[in-house]
C-alpha cells in the first residue's frame, strides 16, 4: 500500500471515530480530510476519493462536452460551407452527422440552406470578364518621372484603385465563378471531352464575374519602383507578394493582384461562388511568379523551378486556376502554324510542367487564332478547350462541343484615365481613380 493510501486510510479511520462519538458531522470531516491531503474541491462534497459512481459521473459529462464541443465544430463548417454557397454539401454534413440528428439547430440550419438551395435562379444574362494587370504599391516611387513611370501609369493600377472596383463590384452584386462553370464536359472515356453550355444557377441578386490576371511574371517591373516583385509563401505557408518600400525595406504581404484579392475574399466570402478565384495568365519566356524558369546550367533553376511548383500549388488549392499565354507572349494570329507549335510546346516544357494540367488559353493582346484553322485544331488537340480573346463591344461568350470562347476586358490606367465609360456600368472610375494620377 502506498504512503498516500495509507495516509488517507488513517485520516478517515481517526474521521469515523469522530463521527461516531457525535464530535463533528460528515462533511466538516470531508473537508478537513481534503484540506489535509490537498484535494479541496477536487470531488463531490469534497470526499477524499473519487468514487466509481463519482468516475461515472465525471466521465460521463466530460464526454458529452466533448461531443458537444464536436457539434458546435460540425455546425460551424456547415455554416462556413453555405457562406460559400456550398448549400447540398452543408445540408449533407448536417444530415449524416449522427450526434446531430434530432438536433434543433441542425434542423434549423437544414431548413435554411435548403430555402436558400431552393432560391437559386438560372443567370441568363451576359458574363463579365474582367482582366487586371500588376499593382502599383507606392505611387510616389512609381510615378516619379523616370523612364518606367509613364509605362507604370498606362499599363498598371494601384492597390487603392483595385480595391475600389472589388468594393463597386461586390456593392453592384456580382459573384466571382471559375470559368469552368460556364460549360459541361463529358467525356467519353477515351479521351475526348465534348462541352455543352452549362446552366448557371446563383442567388437572385448576383451577377457572374470572371477574373483574370495577365501574364504574371513581374519581367516587365523593377524593385524599388513600388511595385510587387515576386509571390513567395510567407511564414503561414500563404501566397503573398514582394515589395520594396521608399526606406530600402523589403515587406512580403497584400501587395498585389493575388492576395489582395485573397484578403477581400476574407472579409467578403460572398463574394466568391463556391471558392473560385481567378485565372492567372502565364508565358515562359521571362519566367513565371518573377522566377526563371528557363532550364540552364545555373544552378538556381532547380530551385526556382521547385518554388514556381509549391507557389503554384497553394494557389490551385485556394481555388486558383492558370492559363497558358504562350512562351513568348506573342501575337498568335500572326504565327504560322509551325510557330505556334513550338511556342505552345516551349511553354508547356517550361511553366507548363511546373503548374500541372492547364485547359485554359489566353490570347496576348487578344490575338485570337481562325476557329476554322488548324492552329486551333491544334490548340484543342493540345486540351486548351477554354479560350479568352479580348472585349471588342459586348462582353461575348459561345461553347461549342470543342471549345468555350469569351472576351475579356482589360483594365489599365490609361484606359481608366481615357475611356472611363468602358465600364460606367460595371464600376464608378470617378470613385475609384487614385488621385496620384
Amino acid at each position: 500500500m502506498s504512503g498516500r493510501k495509507r495516509f488517507i486510510q488513517a485520516v478517515l479511520i481517526a474521521g469515523i471515530t469522530v463521527l461516531g462519538a457525535g464530535g463533528c458531522s460528515r462533511s466538516v470531516i470531508n473537508y478537513q480530510i481534503a484540506e489535509s491531503i490537498g484535494t479541496v474541491g477536487e470531488y463531490e462534497n469534497n470526499s477524499p476519493v473519487e468514487t466509481p459512481k463519482m468516475q461515472a459521473e465525471r466521465e460521463e459529462e466530460e464526454a458529452e462536452v466533448t461531443l458537444e464541443a464536436e457539434r458546435v465544430e460540425t455546425l460551424e463548417e456547415a455554416e462556413a460551407l453555405a457562406g460559400g454557397y456550398w448549400y447540398e454539401e452543408a445540408i449533407t454534413l448536417l444530415e449524416e452527422t449522427q450526434s446531430l440528428e434530432g438536433d434543433e439547430r441542425a434542423e434549423e440550419a437544414i431548413a435554411e440552406y435548403q430555402e436558400a438551395l431552393n432560391a437559386l435562379v438560372v443567370y441568363e444574362g451576359e458574363v463579365l470578364h474582367l482582366n487586371f494587370p500588376n499593382l502599383i504599391a507606392d505611387t510616389d516611387l512609381a510615378f516619379d518621372e523616370d523612364s518606367y513611370a509613364e509605362t507604370y501609369r498606362q499599363n498598371l493600377i494601384t492597390i487603392s484603385e483595385f480595391e475600389g472596383i472589388l468594393e463597386d463590384l461586390y456593392a453592384n452584386g456580382y459573384i466571382l465563378i471559375d470559368i469552368h462553370d460556364l460549360a459541361e464536359e463529358a467525356d467519353d472515356g477515351f479521351g475526348d471531352i465534348t462541352l455543352t453550355e452549362a446552366t448557371l444557377k446563383l442567388p437572385e441578386d448576383r451577377k457572374p464575374l470572371v477574373l483574370s490576371v495577365e501574364n504574371l511574371n513581374y519581367a516587365s517591373v523593377r524593385s524599388g519602383d513600388g511595385v510587387a516583385t515576386k509571390l513567395v509563401l510567407d511564414s503561414d505557408g500563404e501566397v503573398a507578394a514582394v515589395y520594396t518600400d521608399a526606406d530600402g525595406v523589403t515587406r512580403t504581404g497584400a501587395y498585389d493582384v493575388v492576395p489582395v484579392l485573397e484578403q477581400f475574399i476574407e472579409e467578403h466570402p460572398d463574394f466568391s461562388w463556391q471558392g473560385a478565384r481567378g485565372i492567372i495568365g502565364l508565358s515562359g519566356k521571362y519566367g513565371a511568379f518573377g522566377y526563371e524558369v528557363e532550364e540552364d546550367s545555373d544552378a538556381a533553376w532547380e530551385s526556382n523551378a521547385r518554388t514556381v511548383a509549391e507557389i503554384a500549388a497553394k494557389l490551385l488549392a485556394n481555388g486558383w486556376t492558370f492559363a497558358s499565354q504562350g512562351y513568348s507572349y506573342s501575337y498568335m494570329s500572326d504565327m504560322t502554324y509551325e510557330e505556334l507549335t513550338e511556342d505552345i510546346t516551349q511553354w508547356e516544357n517550361t511553366v507548363g510542367s511546373l503548374i500541372g494540367e492547364c485547359d485554359t488559353l489566353i490570347y496576348p493582346y487578344g490575338s485570337e487564332v481562325s476557329y476554322t484553322s488548324d492552329e486551333s485544331v491544334f490548340l484543342t488537340g493540345e486540351g486548351f478547350r477554354y479560350l479568352v480573346g479580348l472585349w471588342a463591344s459586348d462582353d461575348y461568350l459561345s461553347v461549342t462541343q470543342t471549345y468555350l470562347r469569351q472576351t475579356r476586358r482589360s483594365i489599365t490606367g490609361y484606359l481608366l484615365e481615357n475611356y472611363p465609360s468602358y465600364f460606367s456600368s460595371i464600376f464608378s472610375v470617378t470613385r475609384i481613380l487614385d488621385s496620384a494620377r
